[in-house]
């Protein structure tokens, strides 16, 4: 299994970053991309990687927040026939709430306005637990209560002209079976990654969790709750951990020092051989 960083907040050499995340995969022989970052960006760096995106067999949407679906339209100009697998709660409808004095401000966060519709075709909802192929599932949250952290984290989603509370129906971890264990993606990994891994569990009973690979969203968090979440994460007892975009140069600090070697930065052209 190879993986390659097509775009993250950092970046090695000349390779552009941006706030935002893609991941192509090369597993068993079949092509698969993870996101496509906030802009045209991933796909120029996938041409410089040597990365074929007309190639791609499908591709994954992790979540519905613009730094990961608004590359879409590239990738799809890029490669005439893949399908884009997104959870079946996925819509243009996620905000970022701003809260000034006594005022609630509600910035657009979401897939670019009117992409799911022009490329319906193209674009597969999913429920439940999904098998793309064999080895590759699509795992939804399992957690009940996401939506306090999601009220934590000022996100909500618009459902019938009212703000609510995300819950994160739209967020889905993409998980690859492997000879040395399961290797889960889930790029921002707002419902909690140790609430993940737990989801993965029981979702694959028996089998063992070798790596994690995503964001952490970890970036506002205070330096005590990034160190209980790390020890939560170490407890779990996954062996490898790549980590980047949204969980921030702060909090990978303190994961680097409680994880150790477990724990690798992400970067812009990284390449991970499992």
């Amino acid at each position: 299994m190879h993986i390659r960083i097509l775009i993250d907040n950092k970046s090695s050499g000349p390779l552009c970053p941006e706030w935002g995340l893609s991941v192509h995969v090369d597993y068993n022989g079949h092509q698969v991309l993870l996101d496509t970052g906030a802009s045209p960006r991933f796909a120029k760096n996938a041409k410089d990687l040597g990365v074929d995106l007309s190639q791609v067999e499908f591709g994954v949407l992790s979540h519905g927040h613009y730094d990961h679906a608004n590359g879409m339209k590239s990738f799809f100009e890029a490669n005439p026939t893949a399908k884009f697998y997104l959870r079946k709660g996925a819509e243009e409808n996620c905000y970022h709430t701003h809260r000034i004095l006594f005022f609630n401000y509600q910035e657009y966060i979401g897939i670019k306005r009117g992409l799911l519709k022009r490329f319906a075709e193209r674009i597969v909802f999913v429920d439940g637990d999904y098998t793309v192929i064999p080895g590759v599932t699509l795992v939804p949250h399992k957690t009940d209560g996401l939506d306090e952290i999601g009220h934590r984290a000022h996100f909500a989603v618009k459902k019938n002209g009212r703000y609510v509370d995300d819950a994160f129906e739209h967020e889905q971890s993409l998980v690859f079976d492997t000879p040395k264990g399961l290797v889960v993606m889930n790029s921002c990994s707002h419902g909690g990654a140790d609430n993940i891994v737990k989801e993965i569990e029981k979702t694959f009973p028996g089998k063992q969790i070798y790596a994690l690979l995503g964001g952490f969203h970890l970036f506002r968090t205070a330096k005590e709750d990034v160190e209980a979440f790390a020890r939560r994460l170490k407890d779990l007892g996954v062996e490898k951990i790549y980590t980047g975009h949204c969980t921030g140069d702060a909090a990978f600090q303190v994961l680097k020092e409680i994880l150790g070697e477990r724990v690798e930065q992400m970067y812009t052209g990284m390449d991970i051989e499992i």
